[in-house]
């Protein structure tokens, strides 16, 4: 029996993000188009599909954001295709019943199938076990999978992730403008912090920031924190121009460089961070599948891209690890980091082109019949579903 569905028009796979929206067809490499995912509104303002005031809002912004892609990027019948939607265990209930509306009602789209994309990046491992890590643009999360499926009481979500670091970046952007100030030939070329977009942070973040070193992050913290003399911060380093809308240069010194993504490592009140969030979730996961998630870590979403993550969240287990906090009750010797077969931007779409091109689709799938008589989704959530 084969395993994967020999068509001549293979499913649209969608994969709604935050910041950034990936859409192609099942059974190949990647996706087709990554656009924002933002919409015109009728007033003429650009606005992102996941702000809205309520559901006939919603149901506006995703019709019209669909038609984009649909008949600017695929360009095709959207009659002609099943559609696999990877979504969110915790994606609301309210976005997820409206999407399934305009899909069927307004695009007759013959079937939906809602896959977990936290499960998803296991597909592409073709693997059961893993403990699955998304680092995207609004939070970070985690949970782990065993034997395909989701432990649900081990979840942890945080908001450390890319909108953390541009808040971040724009502060430290802020407070080096503020110790520049007496320069008036920097002064002249520095643009006012203000003006600077969620675009242009993103930018700048890419293109010039990244996550230090371990020993280099303790030795900062000790400074600020008083521990330490100002003579004790290691070398600074080096400081970079940015092109700004074409007439003038951003200086960012290499101290914003470095400590923009340190937010992400640096605990707050409760002592969470990205690598206490794995260790949280592990210890609340049954003891006997602790070493297995352990070894089989997955990290997705685009922000573990920054230069030093995977070295850095390393680094930051094992020292955690060492601590009374985990010590006594976590006896893991080692933590290994699977390498999905793309980037880790777009592993969850990955996963749904598997499951879109896999034989068993039509029997996972929503079918446009069974929406428009009932106008509901199974929900797993609902702790009671109306069966006949």
């Amino acid at each position: 029996m084969p395993l994967y569905e020999a068509s001549v028009f293979p499913a649209v796979i969608f994969d709604i993000g935050t910041a950034y929206t990936k859409c192609g067809f099942a059974g190949e490499m990647g996706p087709r188009y990554i656009i924002p995912s933002q919409v015109k509104n009728r007033q003429g303002e650009t606005q992102n599909v996941w702000d809205y005031k309520n559901s006939k809002e919603l149901y506006e912004n995703l019709k019209e954001f669909l038609k984009h892609l649909y008949f600017r990027h695929i360009t095709m019948k959207s009659q002609d295709r099943r559609v696999v939607v990877c979504e969110s265990l915790l994606c609301p209930t309210v976005f997820r019943e409206t999407l399934a509306k305009v899909l069927f009602q307004y695009f007759e789209v013959p079937s939906v199938y809602f896959v977990p994309s936290h499960l998803t990046p296991l597909y592409t491992l073709g693997i059961g076990c893993g403990l699955v890590m998304d680092v995207g643009y609004k939070e970070a999360s985690v949970i782990p999978i065993y034997e395909w499926t989701p432990v649900l009481k081990g979840l942890q979500i945080l908001p450390l992730a890319g909108k953390a670091i541009h808040q971040n970046l724009r502060v430290l952007l802020e407070n080096s403008n503020n110790e520049a100030g007496d320069d008036k030939a920097a002064a002249v070329k520095r643009p006012p912090v203000d003006d600077l977009t969620e675009e242009v942070l993103e930018d700048i973040k890419v293109r010039c920031c990244f996550v230090t070193n371990i020993n280099r992050a303790k030795q900062i913290l000790a400074v600020y924190c008083g521990k330490e003399d100002s003579s004790k911060l290691p070398p600074s380093p080096p400081d970079v121009e940015y092109p700004f809308n074409g007439d003038s240069f951003l200086r960012i010194s290499g101290r914003v460089r470095e400590e923009a993504c340190e937010i992400l490592f640096e605990q707050d009140n409760e002592e969470m961070s990205l690598s206490t969030m794995i260790l949280d979730s592990l210890i609340k996961c049954p003891i006997d599948t602790r070493r297995e998630l352990a070894e089989n870590l997955i990290i997705t979403g685009g922000t573990c891209q920054l230069p030093g993550f995977y070295s850095r969240l390393q680094k930051e287990l094992y020292d955690q690890l060492s601590k009374p906090r985990y010590s006594e009750k976590l006896k893991i010797q080692a933590f290994k980091f699977h390498q999905p077969p793309c980037i880790e931007n777009y592993t969850a779409w990955l996963g749904g082109a598997i499951a879109g091109a896999m034989i068993t689709l039509p029997g996972r799938s929503v079918s446009r019949e069974s929406f428009m008589e009932t106008n509901t989704l199974p929900d797993w959530c609902k702790l009671l579903e109306k069966t006949e």
